[in-house]
């Protein structure tokens, strides 16, 4: 069995350029995004989507379209699957905090001002778990957490794929480093580029990371 998930960052946001944490909450593209997007899709335009999916965040559904629009092999009856499953890690009360001040609180004091830092000193799973520890409201999920949703998500997908599918899913920065950082062992501590391409192959028994963050090489 040989099914190909295609795993592509949501273009450029309103909160990515002014370096915002977001999660759970939402911006709109800028036009840089929607070019990223456009960007992803014609490159892709040649992959014979038999599914697509996005989490249900309005940033990720507009990437898919994207997407899909400069796709030449899709079917025109081809509808995004929106998942709540496939959100982005949620960062409770740091939503929308500046992302170098968060880090810098965070590990400051041994010297981590950034969430690539974070993960190259320690882990991805230990950079998320602070995060949910200095919560003071505990709605941030932990490493833990997070993977259980967006991984029984994937699983989902999975289940109703049939040999030889490809699969396009539009999803979030951190989600597909978790994904890389649980399937591979290739570094996650670099950023995870709007409109970036990251490919997965599940072979019956396990998902193997074709390559991550992918925004130039072939597909």
């Amino acid at each position: 069995m040989s099914i190909t998930l295609y795993f592509v960052r949501h273009g450029q946001t309103f909160l990515n350029k002014y370096n915002r944490i977001q999660g759970n909450c939402d911006s709109p593209l800028t036009q840089q995004g929607i070019a990223a997007a456009k960007r992803a899709g014609s490159r892709l335009s040649r992959i014979h989507f038999t599914q697509a999916y996005t989490s249900d965040t309005m940033r990720t559904i507009n990437t898919g379209k994207l997407i899909l629009q400069e796709n030449q092999e899709v079917s025109p009856k081809l509808q995004l699957k929106p998942m709540q499953a496939l959100r982005e890690l949620n960062y409770g009360y740091f939503e929308g905090s500046d992302e170098n001040q968060l880090w810098h609180e965070l590990g400051g004091e041994e010297g981590v001002d950034s969430f690539e830092q974070m993960i190259l000193k320690h882990s991805i799973e230990e950079a998320e778990d602070r995060v949910a520890s200095a919560d003071p409201y505990q709605d941030a999920e932990t490493s833990a957490e997070f993977w259980e949703r967006f991984s029984s998500g994937i699983q989902e997908i999975i289940s109703q794929a049939t040999d030889h599918d490809q699969i396009l899913v539009a999803t979030h920065g951190t989600a597909i480093r978790n994904l890389v950082a649980h399937w591979s062992n290739l570094p996650v501590y670099v950023p995870t580029i709007n409109g970036s391409i990251t490919k997965v192959t599940w072979n019956g028994s396990q998902f193997l990371v074709d390559y991550f963050n992918n925004v130039s090489q072939p597909v």
